[in-house]
């Protein structure tokens, strides 16, 4: 009960009714912004769009373990990601019709051939095997030439091609590819070319690695094969052996029941080569090759190159249609109208019809060998196609977006750690370019880190030298030449030129160098041991007098003090006599008298190590 003197309790106010919040209608959302976004976008490029800052983009691509600089290229589906958490509706841009394929639809359609239009053509006949079993000669007996005189180290450096006329009035066209290892694209892009492939075996030597790769990349592209057994002039000559192993590969002659066309030929005196002709006609008939000469031309580029005086010159086989002079070429980024046509024997013509190669001039760039070239319908249209495959090749090669990951960082790490040899690629056509490139992949180490910063055929010039000297790089240069005053400039700011003429010359001096950054091996070989049987205190410093108990010591060789297994001491010996002479070299079990170098507790017992350090080469 409250107190009787409290003051009565006013009661609480009647509590007042709360007013309900007024309702605020949902405001229907207004259409989604749409964004339209190309295949591949750069970071800067989706930041413009979105309406945000890049740092910003670039901590949101951060949390999603995607690491990216301003300028890197994002995918289309990360890209679109990012895009719908802004509020965005992707659309991924529609490409024009025509670049899906190298000619526009119409164009193909008027190109279409009619079988009234097909007229028998040449046969391409490529010629494969393993190096020095004489491929180019056998083409010189054929082409009347003497191409093997001019190749370095005899072994060619680049696939040419020629077409020769028979007597009968029908032509073939004849493609050398290289027989060396490092140039196995390029045998592989011959066999692709060809209707006819010839493997040419040594009859002294047999079939060989580079043998069966060949009859891989002819058997891959689907083309018939004649083997030609050369070299039957010599003593050790034996075709016969080499049809066995033929068949032990799963190729057997004609003459033992099999389907495989063997010929015996002599690129010395001659001997077979007409027989071996005639079976590349009798095959090329059996397999009724036609072409329409009418069309627009097509075709694939055999060589590239950036010639003195000519500018960008490519060497090109038309497979189909004509190529004259005046036509609107376009060739994956490059394109151009042509200015002069120069047939393989240097002779300049105004047109070249199916099956045959043909240098041209004219283009606005070296073009990738092994890249296939189409005649247009007018410059526009070539220049516009081009401008686009340029575009899309530079997206496609920019580098793809790392994800963050302990592995990732790791690797990284390890990237900074190992050595790097920076070089610079000059060579005299684009296919060298291609083989080095191949052969230099080959070189595989875990120890130092190759980097081929630039590559492409041409002279040397002033901005391979300043480039060269800016990456601490050196340069290789292959058959090449140098523009006016490069070496002179190299020289003075330092930049090493090398220059080659055999490509395994150039790849095996790239190894010794890569060998050459790493610190040598350093093995140690013990020498011998020796007992301190008693120490001596003497004006001229303390004396070990010893006993070699195994091998030999030399003056100022380097020791080990061991007491109790243990090592006390190591250095170097200082001075080592025996009785009162100073000697060079103490043998097992002499005694003799020791200084050491910066030590002097020598105790009775102590043992003495003798040994010497050898550097070796390193291995990558």
């Amino acid at each position: 009960m409250p107190p009787a003197n409290a003051a009565p309790v006013a009661p609480p106010p009647p509590a007042q009714p709360v007013a309900p919040k007024p309702v605020v209608p949902a405001v229907p959302a207004g259409p989604q912004k749409t964004l339209t976004l190309k295949a591949v976008t750069s970071v800067k490029e989706l930041a413009e769009l979105l309406g945000v800052k890049p740092n910003l983009l670039i901590a949101e691509l951060m949390k999603m373990n995607i690491l990216a600089s301003i300028n890197e290229r994002l995918d289309i589906k990360i890209a679109q990601q990012v895009a719908e958490k802004h509020g965005f509706l992707v659309e991924r841009e529609k490409k024009p019709e025509h670049t899906a394929v190298p000619m526009h639809k119409q164009e193909l359609k008027e190109d279409a051939d009619k079988p009234e239009d097909l007229q028998p053509r040449p046969p391409i006949v490529t010629v494969l095997g393993h190096v020095d079993h004489g491929k180019t000669s056998l083409l010189d007996r054929i082409r009347k030439t003497n191409v093997t005189k001019g190749e370095s180290g005899g072994i060619t450096q680049h696939i040419g091609a020629s077409t020769v006329q028979m007597k009968s009035g029908q032509a073939i066209t004849f493609l050398d590819t290289p027989g060396h290892a490092a140039f196995t694209a390029m045998r592989a892009r011959g066999a692709n070319l060809t209707d006819i492939a010839v493997i040419v075996v040594a009859a002294d030597d047999g079939i060989m690695p580079q043998t069966l790769e060949a009859i891989k990349h002819a058997q891959a592209a689907k083309v018939p094969m004649i083997i030609a057994i050369n070299k039957i002039d010599l003593p050790a000559a034996n075709p016969e052996q080499v049809k066995q192993q033929l068949a032990a590969n799963g190729l057997t002659p004609e003459d033992w029941g099999g389907e495989t066309i063997c010929c015996a030929v002599s690129a010395v005196t001659g001997e077979g080569v007409e027989h071996m002709l005639e079976m590349i006609l009798l095959q090329a008939e059996i397999m009724e090759l036609r072409a329409n000469p009418k069309r627009r031309a097509k075709g694939v580029v055999i060589e590239a190159q950036l010639e003195q005086g000519m500018g960008p010159t490519a060497n090109v086989l038309v497979l189909a249609g004509t190529l004259k002079l005046g036509d609107a070429v376009l060739v994956g980024a490059h394109w151009g109208r042509i200015r002069a046509l120069i047939n393989d024997r240097g002779e300049r013509v105004k047109e070249a019809g199916p099956s045959t190669p043909v240098k041209c001039l004219g283009l606005s760039g070296v073009p990738e060998a092994g890249g296939e070239f189409v005649v247009c319908q007018d410059d526009k249209f070539a220049r516009d196609r081009a401008a686009e495959n340029a575009i899309r090749v530079k997206g496609e090669q920019m580098n793809a977006p790392k994800k963050v990951s302990l592995e990732s960082l790791y690797e990284a790490l390890q990237e900074q750690i190992r050595l790097e040899l920076k070089i610079i690629l000059k060579a005299d056509v684009q296919g060298s370019v291609e083989a080095v490139l191949h052969g230099l992949e080959g070189i595989k180490s875990e120890k130092v880190v190759l980097n081929v910063i630039l590559s492409g055929a041409g002279n040397i010039t002033a901005n391979d030298v300043l480039l060269a000297k800016a990456s601490s790089a050196i340069i290789l240069q292959f058959r090449v030449g140098r523009e006016a005053n490069v070496a002179q400039m190299a020289k003075h700011e330092g930049v090493e030129i090398r220059q080659y003429d055999i490509i395994y010359a150039l790849i095996d001096d790239v190894r010794d160098s890569m060998a050459g950054l790493l610190p040598p091996d350093l093995v140690e070989h013990v020498l011998g041991h020796a007992e301190v049987l008693k120490v001596f205190s003497l004006s001229k410093g303390t004396v070990a007098g010893c006993i070699m108990k195994d091998g030999h010591a030399y003056s100022r060789s380097k020791l080990r003090v061991l007491r109790a297994k243990a090592t006390v001491h190591d250095g170097t010996l200082f001075s080592l006599r025996r009785f009162e002479n100073d000697v060079s070299e103490v043998k097992d079990s002499q005694e003799c008298g020791i200084r050491v170098e910066n030590f002097t507790a020598f105790q009775e017992g102590d043992i003495l190590e003798f040994y010497e350090i050898e550097k070796k080469t390193p291995h990558l």
